[in-house]
């Protein structure tokens, strides 16, 4: 952190970060200090170093300057319009020179806004233009000239006249029309643009505080800081308290459940698309803070949102020129996208809406408290997205049972070659990230069958098939189907399906998995977590053998380097296997003080597991005996005899 200027800690206010209002606007400044270096002569473009997105390299140019942007708007909001750094007359003289001829290839000129799959990524960055422009109205657009604006009108209204992706992409039009009618430019288009994003944000609500990004099943980081901060922000800049009523209970009820996903190190969970925004999945924090939707007390949520920012800032995430790098702590390809470019990163500006909360709101001056990760061992199922929760106080760690996120569009065939490592896995954590596409998968239950016995199917679409924890926290699980994809030039199984049950206690994991439809001999492998340095754990309960832990030397964006354990067996026809896992202080240990299970069968004849816990002592009490059964599926606690 040797380019920002940073203010002494202050443990006493925040005994957990050390970290004040003053440090974030410090960091604020120091981030758009270092990237501003890199703007054309009159500042449209921020032509950041580092290979180009799929977009161009003036694509790229633009969301330098309306990322950052985006940063000093929340920066200069939040002074109430104090910009002792001169920041809005760079950016006002960029907004002039980009939107003076756009489409033309000169050194300031912005690329049109077109439909998504022409030239679509300009249409994402109108929207943080806009809510720049929204954010600091008194200070910017109010002081341009009639002409600038008129044609920053026009350039906007490119987001109004094209096709977004389908998905969460409807929201920046959305984000462009409450602009124009915020400074009455509105008309039947921006009312149009309004109305469609709001009617599918509705049809995306899938309940538990969760929306689907576009249709289908994916539940991700996107949540917060797109899905709910576009359209609840705007209802609070415009004044719409119907909306926000509508929409901001939605929000609480999401971070009531999402708080848990950062570690006691101020880690988020590593899950899902995009992951280079870094400390923008502090994002639905702050707006739950300046909204007043939320469940979490102003301390907890300063102690999560100073953590996940001093978290990333002090692994590296700034090189060496003071920029961020495409990555998670340093520079890390496994964790991009094909429309990742030098700027990309700087969506993390959406963390900063913490400073829209005036400094004298409770969220500044409230001491810190602990994290909910850093509370009792918690159990929380998420049904309508298909998550589970894991926390443990004594590591701080969080994990994610993967049981209904998946990424795909709906219907269509599934290929082999398309699972994706930031979904398709069985859980992801604060402290380990999923393999490379290109090694062994962790956290896999694969399948191979005995013609090509070196085949190793895929997790591709999740069908979940519920989710449930103990009010107290104690205990809970998640379940799930898929069809295995094996590799292309491989013969397809028909009939070939996977049920996975996670059940979780404490630091503790059964997973169990019935296959149907298996040839005789078919290969099982199950993996474990891609750990580096955290203790890790994985024993073999039923059908299943250890094997030799299997390399990964793509490593994972926590390490260089890694070894998955990994078991084997074999099944036929229809089998069931199980296995303990765990992750985090004392996992490492080869006793056999974990769960244990029975398999036993019904009075039906159905293959049943009960799951035993071991004796806990700890917060969240103690977890009663557990029965699976698959026909018809069920997970229930077994009576005292």
């Amino acid at each position: 952190m040797t380019h920002l200027r940073l203010p002494p800690e202050d443990r006493e206010t925040s005994p957990y970060t050390g970290w004040t209002r003053a440090h974030w606007e410090a960091v604020a400044d120091g981030m758009l200090r270092a990237a501003l270096r890199w703007a054309s002569p009159r500042g449209a473009l921020l032509d950041l170093p580092g290979r180009p997105s799929v977009s161009g390299v003036r694509s790229d140019g633009l969301e330098g300057y309306a990322r950052t942007f985006l940063a000093a708007a929340f920066r200069t909001a939040g002074a109430d319009g104090a910009d002792p750094a001169g920041l809005l007359p760079r950016y006002a003289e960029g907004l002039a020179a980009g939107t003076l001829a756009p489409g033309r290839d000169d050194a300031e000129s912005w690329p049109l806004i077109l439909d998504h799959t022409v030239q679509g990524q300009p249409m994402v960055e109108a929207a943080s233009v806009a809510l720049g422009l929204r954010l600091t109205r008194p200070w910017l657009w109010d002081r341009l000239d009639t002409g600038v604006r008129d044609r920053a009108e026009e350039w906007l209204r490119g987001a109004l006249r094209h096709t977004p992706a389908p998905n969460n992409w409807y929201l920046f039009p959305l984000s462009v029309a409450g602009f124009l009618e915020s400074v009455g430019r509105g008309d039947a288009e921006t009312s149009a643009a309004l109305a469609r994003g709001l009617e599918l944000l509705e049809s995306w609500w899938r309940g538990d505080g969760w929306y689907t990004d576009g249709d289908g099943r994916a539940f991700d980081h996107y949540n917060g800081w797109a899905l709910h901060l576009y359209p609840v922000l705007h209802a609070r800049l415009a004044g719409d308290t119907s909306l926000l009523d509508h929409l901001g209970p939605r929000l609480r009820a999401h971070l009531d459940g999402y708080a848990l996903l950062f570690g006691g190190d101020g880690a988020p969970v590593h899950f899902g698309r995009s992951l280079t925004y870094r400390f923008a999945a502090g994002a639905a924090v702050a707006l739950g803070a300046l909204t007043g939707y939320t469940p979490l007390r102003p301390g907890v949520s300063r102690r999560l949102l100073s953590g996940t920012l001093r978290h990333f800032l002090d692994r590296g995430a700034l090189d060496s020129d003071g920029l961020l790098t495409l990555g998670w702590y340093g520079p890390h390809a496994p964790t991009l996208q094909r429309y990742s470019g030098p700027a990309s990163p700087y969506w993390a500006s959406k963390g900063f809406a913490a400073l829209l909360v005036p400094p004298g709101d409770p969220l500044w001056t409230a001491p810190e408290e602990a994290a909910p990760a850093e509370g009792p061992d918690t159990a929380r199922a998420l049904p309508a997205p298909g998550l589970l929760i894991q926390t443990t106080r004594a590591d701080g760690l969080a994990r994610l049972h993967n049981h209904g996120s998946d990424h795909l569009p709906p219907g269509g065939a599934e290929h082999h070659g398309d699972a994706d490592p930031l979904y398709a896995r069985l859980a992801y954590s604060t402290a380990t990230g999923p393999t490379a596409a290109d090694n062994v998968p962790d956290n896999h239950l694969a399948l191979a069958p005995p013609s090509h016995p070196d085949a190793w199917s895929a997790r591709l679409r999740i069908h979940p098939l519920g989710a449930w924890s103990a009010p107290d926290g104690s205990w809970g699980w998640a379940a799930s189907w898929h069809r295995p994809v094996l590799p292309e030039g491989t013969v397809q199984l028909p009939g070939l399906r996977v049920e996975s049950v996670t059940l979780v206690h404490g630091r503790w994991e059964v997973r169990v998995h019935r296959v149907l439809g298996a040839p005789a001999g078919t290969r099982l492998r199950l993996t474990g977590w891609a750990s580096g340095d955290v203790p890790t754990r994985l024993h073999p309960l039923h059908g299943l053998a250890r094997a030799t832990p299997l390399r990964a030397p793509h490593g994972t964006a926590f390490t260089r380097w890694v070894t998955v354990p990994a078991l084997e067996g074999t099944v036929t026809g229809t089998g069931i296997c199980a296995a303990l896992a765990a992750l985090g202080e004392d996992s490492g240990n080869t006793g056999e003080d974990g769960p244990l299970p029975h398999l036993t069968t019904a009075p039906d004849g159905t293959p049943t597991v009960t799951v035993y816990w071991p004796p806990h002592s700890g917060p969240g009490g103690q977890a009663p005996p557990v029965r699976v059964r698959f026909e018809p599926f069920a997970v229930e606690p077994v009576a005292p005899a």
